[in-house]
């Protein structure tokens, strides 16, 4: 599919802001099922620097600093990909039993290193808690095939837990997710990646979009989708011919390759777990990826405003499309300097 992606950011401040430093996540990535056509960035009132640089996890962030009073910031990052179905597995992934994932990763001298690795830790928003263990544990039976165990994991989270728009915050912490069995993506994805490491398996967090389809005689409304997110596992010692990803370059990972799952819809895939999925950034929770975060001086109040826009490319936008107003994301009145983050949530409907 190809599609054009627009996510734009407005904060409203209260008083004016004096100077301000922002970090965005907002550059769609190459990767093994999709691939960036066209990405611009807009910022206004225009910053004083704007820089780009890939950091660790191979993310383009943008950083951007304004050095002017300002009672707004708007931010407008309008992207075009074309995405591909999700690449079925092949027999080799159904031999690989998830004990045997657990002791590649486990320490031992002269190991050959994995950089799949580096995703097995404990993270800001994802910590070790044997709450976790002892959800995944009956999914991880004895003898199981990974990739198995772990759709067993994803289908558990999508069938016993809600999906609650306002249930959660942007900080609620995963084990409190868990808990009330009640979330958006961003919680679901955070339980579901902490179970797999709470089994010493490796696993990211991936932001992105998601293309939601209007009701039947409706037109698609301008600004009404949200963030989404998901999960991303690591299969080790996945078929080399699987792995080329539409560059002709294999994905990330050392002997191995990447499966996405998603437990808010039920969907996984080697590369995607949808061609009508939009990969934005990895990381290894939501604290490494916010689409936007900074430090402002000043504007002790501000409302943050929110409008993501995805569309299939072959529309008619001109007869399809409604323009509606960007959705108020979250309110805050604290005193400056002030650090501002984004969540990410499917508000168009619970599970599209």
């Amino acid at each position: 599919m190809k599609l054009r992606v627009t996510h734009e950011t407005r904060y409203d401040y209260t008083p004016a802001v004096e100077t301000a430093q922002h970090l965005a996540h907002l550059r769609p990535l190459n990767t093994a099922g999709q691939q960036l056509l066209s990405h611009s960035l807009t910022v206004n009132p225009q910053p004083a620097l704007l820089t780009e640089a890939v950091d660790v996890f191979g993310n383009v962030r943008t950083f951007f600093s304004l050095q002017i009073p300002h009672r707004q910031l708007t931010v407008t990052a309008d992207s075009v990909v074309v995405t591909s179905k999700p690449q079925s597995p092949d027999g080799s992934t159904d031999l690989t039993l998830w004990e045997h994932t657990r002791e590649v990763f486990r320490f031992h001298a002269g190991n050959a290193y994995d950089a799949a690795s580096e995703f097995v830790f404990a993270s800001p928003c994802i910590p070790r808690h044997t709450d976790f263990l002892d959800y995944a544990r009956p999914s991880f039976t004895a003898g199981t095939a990974l990739l198995s165990a772990i759709c067993n994991l994803m289908e558990r989270i999508h069938t016993e837990f809600t999906y609650a728009s306002q249930s959660t915050e942007v900080n609620t912490p995963a084990q409190v997710a868990l808990k009330q069995k009640k979330g958006v993506c961003q919680d679901f994805s955070h339980i579901m990646i902490a179970c797999l490491r709470s089994m010493s398996l490796p696993a990211r967090y991936v932001s992105g979009y998601l293309l939601t389809e209007p009701p039947k005689g409706q037109a698609r409304l301008v600004g009404a989708d949200a963030s989404h997110a998901w999960v991303s596992a690591y299969i080790p010692g996945l078929n080399q011919s699987r792995r080329k990803g539409l560059d002709g370059r294999p994905p990330d990972g050392f002997g191995g390759g990447w499966f996405d799952f998603c437990p808010t819809n039920n969907r996984w895939g080697f590369g995607t777990p949808g061609e009508d999925y939009v990969t934005l950034a990895l990381g290894r929770d939501f604290s490494d990826v916010s689409p936007m975060r900074g430090m402002i001086h000043g504007g002790a109040n501000h409302r943050l405003h929110v409008g993501v826009t995805v569309q299939p490319m072959d529309t008619d936008t001109s007869r399809d499309m409604v323009n509606t107003s960007a959705i108020p994301a979250s309110d805050a009145q604290t005193g400056a300097p002030l650090h501002q983050s984004q969540s990410q949530s499917q508000t168009s409907s619970p599970k599209p």
